[in-house]
C-alpha cells in the first residue's frame, strides 16, 4: 500500500468494521448471554453517573448537586449579559390594589351576613390590612419600570419569581420591554412562577443557598417591599453581609416606613448595643418608587459607582 497518499477522512461515528465489543458474546459460547447481559446492563450500577437520578440525589453526592445548582444560573445569566441587579424582595401575598378591592368587598359582605363569627371578622380584617398595603404593588411595578426604561446596559430587575412583590416589580420591568429575571426555588407544594419573567431567565434551584449567593452576586441595591419570614430573611442575610463587610455596601431601600418600624425596631437594636451607629446607617426608608431609585442613583454617584452612563447623568427617568 502507498502511504505517501492522502487518505480520506473517516467518518466521525461510523466504522467498516465492526470492533469487538459491538455485539454481546455469542450464545454458542455462552448459552446465558442474555440473561447475564441483561442483569449487568440493567443494575443501577451500569447507568452512567450524570443519567442516574437515583445516584445524584445520594447524600454522597449533595456536592455536586450544589456545584450544578450554583453553576447552571451562573452560565444563563452570563450568556444573557446580566452583569449587576436590583434585587426586589417583597410578600407573595402583596394584592394588586383591584384584587385587594374585590377581597375586601367580599369580606365585608360575609362580615355584615355574619357579625357574630370571628372568623369572617377575622378575615375583614386581613382584607382590609392587604388593601392597604396594596399601593406598594404599584411601587414595586413602577420601580421594574424605572430600572426597564432607564436602559442600564447589563443592569435588570431580580426578583424570586414568584407572585405579589416580586412580580410587581418583574411586571413593570416587563412592561418597559427589559430583561427580568426570576430565581425559584422548588418546594414541597409546587409553586408557578409569575408570568412576566423573561423566558430564558426564570431558574429554580433546589438550595436555598446557591439561590442566595446569586441573589447577592451581582446585586447593585436591594428594594424591600412589606414583607414576610423570606422577605425578613433576606434583608437580614445582606444587612449581615454588608455590616461584617463579607459583602461590599450596596444601598437597602426598605419600602414603607410604618411597617417597617413596626416589624424592625432597629432603634431598639442600637439602644440595646446590638448593633453600631453606624450600622443604621446601612439602609433607608422610601414610599415611592421614585425616592427609591433616585436614592439608589444617588447612593451609587456618591460611592464613584454610577449606575447611569456619565452622558445620562441628567436624563434619570
Amino acid at each position: 500500500m502507498n502511504h505517501r497518499r492522502h487518505c480520506p477522512p473517516p467518518p466521525p461515528r461510523k466504522r467498516r468494521t465492526p470492533l469487538p465489543w459491538e455485539h454481546p458474546k455469542a450464545h454458542a459460547e455462552e448459552p446465558q448471554v442474555d440473561e447475564r447481559l441483561r442483569a449487568i446492563m440493567q443494575h443501577p450500577s451500569y447507568r452512567e453517573a450524570d443519567s442516574d437520578p437515583a445516584f445524584l440525589h445520594e447524600d454522597a453526592a449533595r456536592g455536586v448537586r450544589l456545584q450544578v445548582d450554583y453553576l447552571k444560573a451562573e452560565l444563563v445569566l452570563a450568556a444573557h449579559g446580566i452583569e449587576r441587579t436590583v434585587l426586589v424582595y417583597g410578600s407573595t401575598r402583596l394584592r394588586e390594589p383591584e384584587t385587594a378591592k374585590r377581597e375586601l368587598a367580599s369580606a365585608r359582605e360575609a362580615a355584615g351576613s355574619r357579625p357574630d363569627d370571628p372568623a369572617t371578622a377575622r378575615a375583614l380584617q386581613l382584607a382590609e390590612r392587604r388593601e392597604a398595603l396594596s399601593r406598594y404593588y404599584e411601587v414595586g411595578r413602577e420601580v421594574g419600570q424605572r430600572v426597564g426604561l432607564a436602559g442600564i446596559p447589563g443592569l435588570a430587575i431580580l426578583t424570586g419569581g414568584g407572585p405579589g412583590a416580586m412580580e410587581s416589580a418583574n411586571r413593570g420591568a416587563c412592561e418597559a420591554g427589559a430583561q427580568t429575571v426570576g430565581l425559584n426555588i422548588a418546594l414541597p407544594r409546587e409553586q408557578y412562577p409569575n408570568p412576566y419573567v423573561t423566558p430564558g431567565l426564570c431558574m429554580q434551584f433546589h438550595y436555598f443557598a446557591m439561590r442566595k449567593l446569586h441573589f447577592m452576586k451581582r446585586a447593585a441595591a436591594i428594594v424591600a417591599l412589606p414583607g414576610g419570614y423570606g422577605t425578613l430573611d433576606e434583608v437580614f442575610g445582606a444587612l449581615t453581609l454588608i455590616q461584617t463587610r463579607k459583602s461590599a455596601p450596596i444601598p437597602i431601600v426598605l419600602v414603607g416606613e410604618d411597617y417597617w418600624r413596626r416589624v424592625f425596631d432597629v432603634d431598639f437594636l442600637l439602644e440595646a448595643g446590638s448593633i453600631d451607629e453606624e450600622d443604621r446607617d446601612l439602609f433607608w426608608y422610601a414610599e415611592t418608587a421614585e425616592e427609591a431609585w433616585q436614592g439608589i442613583l444617588d447612593w451609587h454617584e456618591r460611592n464613584g459607582s454610577p449606575l447611569l452612563p456619565s452622558t445620562a447623568t441628567d436624563a434619570r427617568p
